[in-house]
């Protein structure tokens, strides 16, 4: 992916909104804080329930956009090997991933003789660890050991989808002349067509890319938007797309995505809504969303059994707790994204080192050259 400074202006931004309502719908989801204050500002409670989860369609349908400006920005396969490039996205994936998983398991070891509540999960055998690690525990039907571990998984489906749509573009391009030089994104259309018109009315399937990848396509179709001539097909087919599978079955998560990939459009375009996103904060928030998003699970866990364990029905203490957690999942947030996110692999490093060394060796030997 593109280094943030690269992308379009206010993508970090809408990425760390939906990252901190994500956090909030998990504090009101899990734990006996928000069942302290709910009768106090029921309304904003069941909001948060209710419709905070849709913010993942914020992140699917950015993601499908930022697919695209890699993959393929103008309709061809921009990459070479297909195997390669999935699993360098799975070892960018599963490095904080496990840092953050670990934590989850050895924080719900720590409070599980002491806080009673249905957040927690059991202790993982071999077999459930295995299954995470290879993001496949919502597949094989296990117990998740941390919450919204299955986005992860589902990213990683749809990344790996759209790198072979546009690799088998490639072959067949090569192997029959007759094909459309952008067949990748016919080929797009016809899976997002699928899968928002089928497969997401399956709920058996919401443990797979197919299920989500109407909106990781209307995202990328928003991107190609603005980089292919006759912008109003594109726009058109985004709302053809969109209002079938709302007629079919109305959807608010769905109209969620289409609204989105509208406003990424809008947003390409409009310099004045870029400018209105570029709050400093925000887009730092959105810059280290992911590890963010990992986190905040254990952290929200711990501060509610401590929370609950020593105020269990106090009104403020409770309030302020559920603040507590929300401001330490940031700061758990930003030093995952700094120390295991953006460092670079030890293999990496290594590789780094020696090239330094063997240049400076290099540079010494034509220096001694010229001095003799």
């Amino acid at each position: 992916m593109r280094s943030p400074d690269q992308r379009l202006p206010g993508l970090d931004a809408l990425k760390g909104l939906a990252c901190a309502l994500i956090i909030w719908h998990h504090l009101a989801f899990y734990g006996p804080m928000s069942d302290v204050l709910y009768p106090f500002v029921p309304e904003l409670t069941d909001w948060l329930y209710e419709y905070g989860r849709m913010a993942v369609q914020v992140f699917l349908v950015v993601g499908g956009f930022l697919a695209a400006s890699s993959l393929a920005p103008r309709g061809v396969a921009s990459f070479g090997r297909a195997g390669g490039l999935i699993f360098r996205r799975y070892r960018r994936l599963v490095r904080p991933y496990l840092v953050a998983l670990l934590a989850s398991v050895l924080v719900t070891a720590l409070v599980r003789p002491w806080f009673h509540d249905d957040s927690l999960s059991a202790a993982p055998g071999l077999w459930q660890v295995l299954a995470h690690v290879l993001m496949l525990q919502d597949v094989f039907d296990l117990e998740a050991l941390s919450a919204g571990v299955w986005y992860v998984a589902i990213d990683l489906q749809l990344f790996a989808l759209s790198v072979l749509i546009f690799s088998l573009a490639g072959w067949l391009g090569r192997r029959w002349r007759g094909m459309p030089a952008q067949l990748g994104v016919w080929l797009v259309g016809v899976l997002a067509a699928l899968s928002l018109l089928v497969f997401n009315l399956q709920e058996g399937l919401d443990m797979t890319g197919l299920y989500f990848f109407g909106a990781y396509a209307l995202g990328m179709l928003a991107f190609w938007s603005g980089s292919m001539p006759r912008q109003w097909l594109w726009w058109g087919g985004m709302a053809l797309l969109g209002s079938a599978a709302l007629l079919l079955d109305f959807r608010e998560r769905l109209l969620l995505a289409l609204l989105v990939a509208f406003g990424l459009v809008w947003l390409r375009q409009s310099a004045g809504a870029r400018q209105g996103l570029r709050l400093r904060w925000l887009t730092q928030l959105g810059q280290m969303s992911y590890s963010v998003f990992l986190i905040h699970f254990p952290v929200c866990l711990l501060v509610n059994a401590v929370v609950s364990y020593f105020w269990p029905t106090q009104l403020l203490a409770n309030t302020l707790g559920l603040f507590a957690a929300f401001f330490l999942s940031l700061l758990a947030g930003r030093m995952l994204y700094l120390w295991v996110e953006l460092r670079p692999p030890a293999r990496q490093l290594r590789a780094s080192a020696a090239h330094d060394f063997s240049g400076q060796q290099h540079g010494q030997g034509r220096s001694q050259g010229k001095s003799a």
